[in-house]
């Protein structure tokens, strides 16, 4: 069954914070929930997202949601599992725009490197499952001139493993 794999143990990074300012634009507000509330990067040729979990997981989902105007043209999601270095398991292209973003399961044939069938609706990506300890969201290219990433959702689903 899938679902948030995200929990109170989930050890989470950022490569900036707008000002330094954690309590206004912190990474804690990517997880609240809170309409209202969001991650702000600081300035920056490309911004990620380093996410330790406590255990080894099976991504089988990335939910994104931007604020338009402060987006990215590419992303590359990439994961490890112990100490190894991370690998890519996709790059995406999300839309600039408000909207959640969602990826979706696709039909992967052994290392292809595109699906074999995508049945999904607007704002998808595919993301082919992965198990992994530890994640990595890059964001590159960003759409703000000055290189900000502002999100206000970052999900990750899947199943934990045992």
């Amino acid at each position: 069954m899938t679902h948030s794999l995200v929990c109170p143990e989930t050890v989470s990074r950022v490569s900036s914070v707008l000002n330094r300012n954690t309590r206004q634009f912190g990474k804690k507000h990517l997880f609240d929930q809170d309409e209202e509330t969001c991650w702000n990067s600081d300035q920056g040729p490309s911004q990620w997202v380093i996410l330790e979990f406590p255990q080894r997981i099976c991504v089988s989902q990335l939910q994104i949601q931007f604020q338009g105007g402060f987006s990215c043209h590419q992303g590359r999601l990439e994961g490890s599992q112990g100490s190894e270095a991370f690998g890519k398991i996709v790059d995406f292209y999300p839309e600039d725009n408000n909207s959640l973003q969602i990826s979706c399961s696709s039909l992967w044939v052994g290392n292809s490197e595109a699906p074999v069938s995508l049945d999904c609706s607007a704002y998808t990506f595919p993301v082919p499952a992965a198990e992994v300890d530890r994640l990595k969201v890059t964001f590159e290219n960003t759409t703000d001139f000055f290189g900000r990433v502002v999100i206000y959702h970052l999900r990750v689903l899947g199943e934990k493993k045992v």
